[in-house]
């Protein structure tokens, strides 16, 4: 890897700004997307969750209708069974025969009656799930209708947006790139734990940019010295001098104006 040249702190400090910047910038463009690519991903799952479940609550029903079937086969056989009993006791010799065929018959009777018990309460399970799969096809109707609406509303934010957020990361990279690694990794690092992701502010009004807190005003001679790398003992972000703020703003203005 090429070595990076040797730079001065006030150039350190005006890279520093400038990526500062740019990096709020994509914040902000980020921040009008809110929560809304969450929503759509959440919206997204949610549908396709429906979805699979009136898939299986079709396959549910499939098979009910597969077990009345089957019962309705086993009734006409049982019925076909009751018959030939009926006919052969007709012609049977001595009582225990008879007897015998009674207790086939009976049996096949209670066969009917509990297959018939059966299809009723296989009726009654494809009714309750036919009430389910329209709620649910009502609520995923609703659902789809909604994340409809938001994809629209992310689409015109990208469609907007889109141009400006890549050629914003990709100055964001070339700025980083002209940072030396330890003072890359201290800006990444302190965008992470402050609020905004303001790692390098201003001096306003004699505090640092967004603090109540006064700097002293030989440590804002330093900074306005530009010599040497201040943090703020309260805040803990990287100060500059408010010249060089204003001056890399216009610069930074005009770059994407």
């Amino acid at each position: 890897m090429a070595k990076k040249k040797e730079v001065s702190i006030e150039e350190k400090l005006r890279a520093l700004y400038d990526l500062q910047l740019i990096d709020s910038r994509i914040d902000e463009i980020r921040n009008v997307r809110g929560e809304l690519p969450l929503e759509v991903e959440d919206l997204e799952d949610e549908v396709a969750g429906l979805n699979t479940r009136i898939s299986n609550l079709s396959k549910d029903l499939a098979n009910l209708e597969t077990d009345i079937n089957n019962k309705k086969l086993a009734i006409e056989e049982s019925n076909g069974l009751m018959k030939k009993y009926d006919e052969q006791q007709k012609k049977v010799r001595n009582n225990r025969e008879f007897d015998s065929l009674s207790k086939e018959i009976e049996y096949q009777d209670l066969e009917i009656q509990l297959a018939e018990k059966r299809i009723i309460e296989y009726k009654a399970k494809i009714a309750q799930k036919n009430e389910v799969i329209d709620a649910t096809k009502e609520k995923m109707a609703k659902q789809e209708k909604h994340l409809g609406h938001k994809k629209s509303e992310l689409n015109a934010i990208l469609k907007e947006t889109e141009k400006e957020e890549k050629l914003l990361l990709e100055k964001s990279i070339e700025y980083s790139d002209s940072i030396d690694d330890h003072l890359l990794s201290a800006y990444n690092r302190i965008r992470t734990k402050v609020k905004n992701g303001l790692a390098v502010v201003a001096i306003e009004r004699g505090a640092s940019g967004g603090s109540y807190f006064t700097i002293p005003p030989q440590v804002q001679l330093e900074i306005a010295n530009r010599k040497k790398i201040t943090i703020d003992e309260h805040s803990g972000r990287i100060l500059v001098d408010a010249a060089l703020a204003i001056e890399e703003k216009e610069k930074i203005d005009q770059l994407f104006a």
